[in-house]
């Protein structure tokens, strides 16, 4: 068979479909990224046709618009469009998701020292509330998972539930989520993978991870809207039944006074309003997918080649992403300059980025001895150029 051409993006062409990064140093796509024109455009022509006829005609009128963020983002997981469910952010999927298991007292949740912040603060409440044990996996002296101490936690423990965050977001590191759904698949635990930092930056293919429950977010690396996510559920959990506690008017219909039927699908977890950030979202899913998430994977390893290697040739800057395999977000820290100094030079020099502080990572930082890093993160419509750019700011700071 003829192997199939690479694609070669048309940054040009991508830039000009994003306005802001003709102004700045964009290097936030992990935080809350630039949005293609395209997604604007679509967002603007729903709100304007919702002022001509109102909300509920809109949807009405715009309904195919709306089942594309179903297909879409089923071709960009590799699976069907009755697994996906629109939610307003991956912490709101992550929440219907764990309301959906029936958790005793007793039982365990195993998770990572790297797992968002708001997964783990749910965790600890869920803890208080129900009397259930938060376990957290190993790392290697490298930084990398220790899927040895994983596969022992989930043997001796049984977890209910295993769930970590793809990429942390308080480093650049990206855990074996494929290796991770084996285990859960092996032992029988539900499988929870939070994807907000991957999807739209790395490929992810639901039918190699496993995961029973995969959440995600549109402002990041997807370049959508913010307050959208979905939730990604496997035929696991619709045949078993699962749905989240409180059911939106969408995920179910009143059948009884006294009983209800489910949604078939995973829209079981959606709420109710959904239309304009949906079209938004879908169209922003398609834009990746029409670049082509492969084409967007080697030109982000392209940039953080470039900007890793000229920071680490910098003194007075080191470096804290660990781990072998490593992602299109870079963290930093300074320890003979104040970062007061740094912020402001960084400002002034265009660039867009995040300060992170130990309340968003706890045992990171302790185990770094830190408290603040400073966050790159580009993205393909990002130039080299950019990269360089960035690393020479730097070296003049520190001078």
């Amino acid at each position: 068979m003829q192997s199939q051409p690479t694609t070669v993006l048309d940054i040009a062409q991508l830039r000009a479909h994003t306005p802001g990064c003709q102004d700045s140093l964009f290097l936030n796509s992990a935080g809350a990224s630039l949005m293609p024109q395209p997604v604007v455009q679509a967002m603007q022509d729903y709100l304007q046709l919702e002022t001509q006829v109102g909300g509920y005609e809109a949807e009405r009128v715009c309904q195919t618009q709306i089942d594309r963020f179903y297909e879409e983002t089923a071709r960009l997981l590799n699976t069907r469009p009755e697994h996906i469910a629109f939610a307003y952010s991956a912490t709101h999927a992550t929440f219907q998701a764990l309301s959906a298991i029936p958790f005793r007292e007793g039982d365990t949740i195993l998770t990572t020292t790297n797992d968002y912040v708001s997964n783990q603060l749910a965790f600890l409440s869920i803890q208080q509330r129900l009397g259930i044990k938060l376990l957290r996996i190993h790392e290697l002296p490298n930084g990398d998972l220790d899927l040895t101490h994983a596969e022992e936690l989930i043997r001796t423990h049984r977890p209910v539930l295993v769930a970590i965050t793809h990429i942390p977001t308080n480093s650049g590191l990206v855990l074996p989520a494929e290796d991770v759904g084996k285990l859960c698949q092996q032992y029988g635990a539900w499988y929870l993978l939070d994807a907000a930092q991957s999807v739209g930056q790395l490929p992810l293919d639901v039918t190699r991870i496993q995961p029973d429950f995969l959440v995600a977010t549109g402002r990041k690396f997807l370049r959508g809207p913010r307050n959208t996510g979905f939730l990604y559920v496997s035929d696991r959990v619709l045949t078993a039944g699962l749905s989240p506690l409180f059911i939106d008017r969408r995920a179910a219909t009143w059948t009884e006074p006294d009983t209800y039927a489910l949604q078939p699908g995973a829209r079981r977890f959606e709420p109710q309003e959904i239309s304009l950030l949906s079209v938004g979202l879908a169209e922003a899913v398609g834009y990746a997918n029409q670049v082509g998430i492969e084409a967007i994977a080697r030109q982000n390893q392209r940039l953080m080649h470039r900007l890793r290697t000229g920071l680490e040739q910098l003194d007075g800057i080191t470096l804290l992403d660990w781990g072998s395999c490593q992602s299109n977000l870079l963290t930093f820290h300074m320890a003979r300059q104040p970062l007061t100094a740094l912020d402001a030079a960084l400002r002034h020099g265009r660039v867009v980025f995040t300060v992170q502080y130990p309340n968003s990572a706890l045992i990171d930082f302790r185990r770094k001895g830190i408290d603040w890093l400073v966050r790159f993160s580009p993205h393909y419509f990002n130039t080299l150029d950019e990269m360089d750019e960035v690393v020479d700011l730097m070296a003049h700071f520190l001078r």
